[in-house]
């Protein structure tokens, strides 16, 4: 008993202490980028294309008050990756793994000076040095497509999972890679478990609800399984 209470304990911590370094990542960051002094000078736009680790970590590093940053992104928050399959078993609920963007990049930077936009960029013309976005929301007023010019483009849009062009994988597999698909692995789980659980369910019917097959042995299939 004392040895279980021990590991919840120390799991626990580590969860706290995970959570702590994500949703404070960078608050003391080194600022090595923007030292120049552009006072009286036009401030170079960035244009910054996500908002996960990469593009964060970038809005942390550079100085305050020297560009013109844009932050352009489908979801309005940034995410804790490592604890995402905490929240398909329950352990960690998923509001515990967000936090809004705004709130990360408003804590080195003013509003003049740090904007976001919820959309998705749809094209790129480098020649031109602009971009096009695309609101894709679920509610979409008259104005739906802008577009935005930049002296520094940044991509930091993450990467999709592969499937390596392996047959039905697309339509009968989940994958985990947002908070969305956190979501729906545990509405299925717990459906599994509540239907296997129905009075006189057939032994074999139990065993085929209840089994489930993880592919991929690095650390979120092995943390999920």
């Amino acid at each position: 008993m004392i040895r279980r209470f021990s590991k919840r304990v120390f799991k626990w911590t580590l969860v706290g202490a995970a959570l702590a370094v994500g949703v404070h990542y960078g608050k003391k960051a080194v600022k090595v980028i923007g030292k120049k002094d552009f006072s009286g000078e036009r401030k170079k736009k960035v244009v910054i294309l996500g908002s996960g680790w990469g593009a964060l970590s970038l809005v942390n590093h550079l100085e305050p008050g020297q560009f013109d940053v844009t932050v352009v992104s489908p979801r309005n928050y940034f995410l804790f990756t490592p604890l995402l399959p905490s929240v398909t078993v329950g352990t960690v609920e998923a509001r515990s793994i967000v936090e809004p963007i705004r709130k990360l990049m408003l804590r080195h930077h003013t509003v003049e000076e740090m904007g976001f936009l919820e959309a998705e960029c749809v094209d790129v013309f480098p020649e031109e040095k602009r971009v096009v976005c695309l609101d894709k929301s679920g509610i979409v007023g008259d104005v739906s497509r802008f577009e935005l010019e930049y002296d520094v483009l940044v991509v930091a849009v993450g990467a999709k999972s592969n499937t390596f062009r392996t047959p039905g994988v697309e339509e009968n597999c989940f994958f985990l890679k947002q908070i969305g698909d956190a979501q729906k692995i545990r509405n299925v789980l717990m459906d599994l478990v509540e239907t296997a659980s129905i009075p006189d369910q057939p032994l074999g019917e139990q065993r085929r609800l209840l089994h489930v097959v993880v592919v991929g042995g690095g650390p979120t299939g092995v943390e999920f399984a």
